[in-house]
């Protein structure tokens, strides 16, 4: 069975205090145990250990990056545990500077990392609707897709090392919110992902 990290990264605020961030998080730990994972869970904003965050990376073959989308980014909290921890990883631990060397020192820009052979999972609240992403008529994300919109997300696992699996959102959270309807896609969408994921292995 996997070694799951999950990383919440919600920023708690007057307006969206990051209840549905940490009901998923917390979801899906229980369901990992229930299926037989071992589980570790770090709330960002609640405060963390950098060496000890590093040593969660190195422990596990699967990391789950759940966090709402703040103007298209990761919010200000979820930035700063990137920068404080994969900063100090970059030394040899997660990976090996930024992977050029004297040799080729124009060449494999971002190929350092250690954490091959690890996957990666975001899952994401939005206020934006689904239907603002994939349709080229919608004039803001121009036919962006959710996954085009996170790409700094996805190259910050890459320089890890690390390879992704199928993105989850939950979208439209702030004016036309389904959560029971988010919560039942996102069962379905670990069934789906983490069974994969155990056949691949086998």
């Amino acid at each position: 069975m996997s070694k799951i990290h999950i990383l919440n990264g919600a920023q708690p605020y007057a307006f969206a205090p990051g209840t549905l961030n940490a009901t998923l998080a917390n979801r899906a730990k229980a369901t990992f145990e229930t299926m037989g994972h071992k589980v570790r869970l770090t709330s960002v904003s609640e405060g963390y250990d950098v060496e000890a965050e590093i040593e969660n990376h190195l422990w596990a073959n699967v990391l789950l990056l759940q966090f709402p989308v703040n103007w298209m980014g990761v919010p200000w909290s979820f930035k700063k545990y990137m920068d404080e921890v994969y900063t100090a990883g970059m030394g040899g631990r997660l990976s090996d500077g930024d992977g050029r060397s004297s040799n080729a020192p124009k060449a494999n820009y971002g190929m350092g990392g250690k954490l091959v052979g690890t996957r990666y999972m975001i899952s994401t609240t939005l206020n934006a609707p689904a239907e603002a992403f994939a349709d080229a008529g919608e004039p803001f994300f121009e036919g962006l897709s959710l996954d085009d919109l996170l790409r700094p997300v996805h190259l910050n696992a890459k320089f890890f090392g690390m390879m992704p699996l199928p993105s989850f959102g939950a979208f439209d959270v702030m004016k036309n919110a389904d959560v029971a309807g988010d919560l039942a896609r996102f069962d379905t969408h670990l069934a789906m992902t983490f069974g994969e994921l155990a056949n691949d292995a086998a």
